[in-house]
């Protein structure tokens, strides 16, 4: 008897656009020889199961489980394609985790962590992972720009300390730009990460567990026609992502290394994507973040490096759903 697998997109902030092009991807290359997948969509006027003729199915909240033509159908796992709040910040894990569900992507406690992208720097530093220097401000005790200057060096970026997308993200260069960066940053969050800039060749894995191994997907090397890897860098194709990286082995090793490291030192479990800059004169990988619910798009990095290592998509799903079992 095949299992029944939820698939879950939507969500409650502006990624949830990104989110059901995940979705979409990961539908069509679900292996439906092994599994029934299940289409959920959560949203903010209500949580439902679209059937393939579009129809809106309500999904019972207190078991999680959904009513099809007078047939109660409970999921064995789920499949967590749900970026930004609920399902990339450890709140639909903690709630799967009270019904006993299990599903694809880190535990609660690590996805609230590293949707904190200031207490992921934290822990990673602790954890002897190199990181950059960096400030965090709350909005309720704000600091000013000169203050902000005291504590970290220009240039500097600054970002909403949750959420992804590099939206309301600012490189700044100048002490006089640093206002206006801080006030596009708070409108999106109420915490904000300033970060000093480290300069260096930006590059990015997919780390996942299978069968009680950890495994590195090949490197990508990005290289943004903009200032940074922005929101157009990423989706509106202002970036070349290389894929694999042409990079030598001994830098390669390192990027590795440090990738395998933090999804150690975070206990991670399912895919993650780590984003590094590779700094030639410390010759040492800088870790920037940890994404818990990476991009699953047909031009998303994940997809392709996957394809890189020789996996067809449908396999590498089934992998993932199969090591929630483990």
């Amino acid at each position: 008897m095949k299992k029944k697998i939820a698939l879950v997109t939507g969500g409650y902030s502006g990624e949830s656009v990104i989110s059901y092009k995940s979705a979409a991807s990961i539908r069509e290359n679900i292996d439906t020889d092994k599994w029934d997948c299940y289409y959920i969509d959560i949203h903010p006027e209500g949580w439902h199961y679209i059937s393939d003729t579009g129809e809106k199915i309500p999904v019972d909240k207190n078991d999680f489980s959904i009513n099809v033509n007078g047939v109660k159908i409970n999921f064995d796992a789920v499949l967590i394609g749900l970026h930004g709040t609920p399902g990339e910040d450890g709140k639909l894990q903690g709630y799967f985790d009270c019904l006993s569900i299990p599903y694809t992507s880190c535990d609660a406690a690590t996805s609230a962590l590293t949707f904190n992208k200031r207490y992921t720097v934290a822990v990673a530093s602790f954890g002897g992972i190199h990181v950059a220097k960096s400030a965090h401000l709350f909005k309720d005790n704000p600091l000013t720009a000169q203050q902000v200057l005291e504590q970290v060096s220009l240039p500097l970026f600054v970002k909403p300390n949750n959420g992804g997308s590099s939206i309301g993200m600012s490189k700044v260069k100048e002490a006089s730009e640093l206002d206006a960066a801080l006030l596009k940053a708070f409108r999106e969050d109420d915490q904000v990460l300033v970060e000093e800039f480290i300069s260096g060749r930006e590059f990015t894995i997919g780390v996942f567990k299978s069968k009680g191994n950890i495994i590195t997907l090949p490197i990508t090397e990005i290289v943004s026609k903009n200032e940074f890897f922005d929101f157009e860098a990423k989706y509106e194709g202002a970036s070349e992502e290389i894929t694999p990286a042409n990079v030598e082995e001994v830098i390669a090793d390192k990027v590795r290394a440090a990738a395998k490291k933090a999804y150690e030192v975070f206990n991670c479990r399912g895919i993650v994507r780590i984003d590094f800059i590779y700094n030639e004169k410390a010759a040492q990988p800088y870790m920037l973040e940890i994404n818990t619910v990476p991009g699953q798009s047909a031009a998303s990095i994940v997809p392709q490096q996957v394809r890189a290592m020789g996996w067809s998509l449908k396999e590498f799903y089934s992998a993932l759903i199969e090591a929630c079992f483990e």
